[in-house]
């Protein structure tokens, strides 16, 4: 089977991500179920060839991979007529294999995605720090897409991304839509938010906050009063504010609290959930920088955030338990998946009791 028939079957069938193996059948992913196809399983030349097709398709040189001895490579790649799509491809037991995101032409819907309205929120912001949070391939892309779409809608201004790779495609709406593929387009996120400072932004978009570098340069971006919203593998708003500050020598440390306190607007950490009907739902956490928890981090009690959001539910703030709680109620989720997904089990456990769930 040729690469593109592959990906027009995964298209087809809805697949979030296509695994390409040697040793195994060719396996995808559907709504968080792992398939395998009754077929025999790839051989070591078989998913060379198919690497080096990917490679072929997305105009890319395999062999600059090869001589350079990385372990992966990662980059996106279109195919008229089927879809984007994000391949990281890598050696595992002396083969080549390949991990391919499937990333279907235009924007996602936000209803489709379960993404409520106290996230899309998040664009009526006008400066500061905004971040989205949570392990890979928690949907953190697609988030923050919804968010950047209403934001092309409804204001004017320069919106710039920086991504490794570019996932969705943003046409210009009414603001100007500027993307850079890092590496492909400049080399670091930190040389490309340095560079963005220059090209007259409203909206900036960071796809990762790696290092203490590219750190403390988004947080200078935010207090020259632009919109920047950024990623990390974190979960929760607590621990993202400590990744943060630990991120700095302990000399730096409290001047990049005071920082943080000003600049800070919104921490949005989000899980995939295993659904009853078999599929995945989102849940949320969602804080606000409000004066308490502004203080908070000021003074080092980070730890007291997680009660001023429980008791933020006038302002839109809700914990990840809360929302488990939430998609238990309205029979979405079993009891059993959102106590796995929970962050203080015990504490959910006795509100699933005295709610008799």
């Amino acid at each position: 089977m040729k690469l593109e028939e592959l990906l027009q079957e995964m298209v087809d069938a809805k697949a979030s991500d296509v695994f390409i193996i040697a040793g195994l059948p060719l396996a995808y992913e559907v709504g968080g179920r792992q398939i395998r196809l009754e077929s025999a399983p790839f051989t070591p030349a078989d998913t060379e060839m198919f690497v080096r097709a990917i490679y072929e398709v997305s105009d890319r040189s395999m062999e600059r991979f090869i001589a350079n001895g990385n372990h992966d490579d990662d980059f996106s790649f279109a195919l008229p007529g089927i879809g984007r799509f994000r391949a990281n491809v890598f050696r595992q037991r002396g083969s080549y294999g390949a991990v391919i995101r499937v990333i279907p032409f235009g924007l996602p819907n936000p209803a489709e995605f379960n993404i409520p309205d106290e996230v899309l929120r998040l664009a009526q912001f006008k400066k500061g720090l905004v971040l989205v949070t949570g392990p890979a391939g928690s949907g953190k892309s697609t988030t923050l897409a919804c968010i950047i779409d209403r934001l092309n809608h409804q204001r004017t201004g320069h919106i710039i991304t920086m991504e490794d790779p570019i996932e969705y495609i943003h046409k210009h709406g009414s603001c100007i839509v500027t993307q850079r593929e890092v590496p492909t387009d400049i080399a670091t996120y930190g040389e490309a938010l340095r560079s963005a400072m220059r090209e007259s932004p409203d909206v900036v978009l960071l796809g990762e906050m790696r290092d203490y570098d590219t750190i403390g340069t988004a947080v200078t971006a935010a207090e020259m009063a632009q919109l920047l919203f950024s990623t990390l593998h974190t979960t929760g708003a607590a621990g993202t504010v400590d990744r943060i500050i630990d991120a700095f020598p302990a000399s730096q440390q409290r001047q990049i609290r005071i920082q943080l306190s000003m600049v800070l607007q919104a921490i949005v950490s989000q899980q995939l959930v295993p659904s009853r009907d078999g599929g995945v739902v989102p849940a949320f956490e969602i804080m606000f920088a409000n004066t308490a928890i502004r203080n908070l981090i000021r003074e080092e009690k980070t730890h007291q955030i997680d009660s001023v959001i429980a008791s933020g539910s006038a302002e839109g703030m809700r914990t990840m338990d809360q929302s488990l709680f939430e998609l238990v109620k309205s029979g979405r989720v079993a009891k059993n998946m959102a106590m796995q997904y929970a962050i203080h089990q015990e504490a959910l456990e006795k509100r699933f009791a005295a709610a008799g769930l």
